[in-house]
């Protein structure tokens, strides 16, 4: 099952019919924080990762 333009454009026409088009903004800027949260948690458990088993990067 895949997406395609039609598919994408009828749910983006869902979201604004049940949000507003004021609330949109607010929607698409939290869903972007909650982005970068999440990247940087995995980012942070990477790091740990590599202290705790002595693989970190090495610069020359």
């Amino acid at each position: 099952m895949s997406f395609g333009a039609p598919e994408l454009i009828i749910v983006l026409l869902i979201v604004l019919l049940l949000f507003g088009g004021a609330k949109l903004p607010k929607l698409a800027r939290s869903l972007g924080e909650a982005s970068r949260e999440f990247k940087k948690g995995i980012d942070d458990k990477d790091k740990d990762k590599d202290e705790k088993t002595g693989e970190g990067k090495t610069t020359t």
